[in-house]
């Protein structure tokens, strides 16, 4: 696991700062004028989403640390792949923008907090040197702290940032991809005998958030644009930041598993998802 805990930390910060060099103020002050799209995208993501991964570790029998993992990814916020396929989706890009900034900022107290949490009701323990402090810190260096400097790039270089927008988004794409072609180089043998474990619950996971997202969206939000965006907000994680948290608190690949999985059904059916909802209006 050297090469995913070596390069896990430095994808994420880059990852982050093209997060950052596509905010602006006003990604953060839109959420006052339609507080409500916001609020019910936020309440989905932030306390929807991991209150059913908990409902489905308690309901499918699976070792603790499957179910840690599980927990793990559900925590984690949206990522940049979300806001790329909800523009492909015609859905409210403003608003995905918006929540994948917010919570990814937040990210570093509900991160550690959902975490430990599980960890402690699964009876499993983390690094003897590894605090909910430690760790909340080391997520602000590598969260927080490049999305502020991405930001102030962009204000030092509007122009330019904004013309190299879609090369940004497909680096972000390619670095997270790296991430996880690592994991599965380097741990194939354990990691395929795991998967079969982890990958029915992280597909029910990820297709009950997506409908949840959906039809919460439906009955809560103001038109069908948001709807598309929550439901994918809802179902894409950031699975690099997951993957960071993971090799901060573990060393056993088996708590990346989850995550490993996720990552390649969200792929799968927000695609899928996108086809199907791109054309209506």
């Amino acid at each position: 696991m050297e090469i995913v805990t070596t390069i896990a930390p430095v994808c994420l910060a880059i990852i982050m700062f093209g997060l950052g060099l596509g905010l602006t103020i006003g990604d953060f002050t839109r959420i006052l004028k339609n507080p409500r799209d916001f609020l019910v995208g936020f309440l989905c993501q932030v306390i929807l989403l991991p209150i059913i991964a908990f409902i489905l570790i308690n309901i499918i029998s699976l070792p603790p640390e499957i179910a840690l993992g599980v927990m793990v990814i559900a925590a984690a916020p949206g990522g940049v792949t979300s806001n790329i396929l909800t523009k492909f989706a015609d859905g409210d890009v403003a608003l995905s923008v918006s929540l994948t900034a917010i919570v990814s900022l937040l990210s570093i107290l509900i991160v550690p907090l959902i975490v430990f949490n599980s960890a402690e009701f699964l009876g499993i323990e983390t690094a003897k040197d590894i605090s909910m402090l430690n760790i909340a810190l080391k997520m602000f260096f590598v969260v927080t702290v490049p999305v502020i400097f991405g930001m102030i790039v962009r204000s030092l270089m509007t122009n330019f940032i904004i013309s190299k927008t879609l090369i940004i988004q497909r680096l972000s794409v390619i670095l997270f991809l790296i991430v996880f072609i690592a994991i599965w180089v380097e741990e194939w043998d354990r990691i395929v005998s795991y998967i079969t474990r982890a990958g029915l619950i992280a597909f029910i996971l990820n297709m009950t958030m997506i409908f949840v997202g959906y039809y919460v969206a439906k009955f809560w939000t103001s038109g069908i644009k948001q709807r598309k965006c929550i439901s994918l907000e809802c179902g894409l994680q950031n699975g690099t930041l997951a993957v960071f948290v993971t090799t901060q608190l573990f060393d056993d690949i088996v708590f990346m598993v989850p995550t490993a999985a996720y990552a390649l059904i969200m792929f799968c059916t927000s695609i899928i998802f996108v086809l199907i909802v791109r054309k209506i209006n």
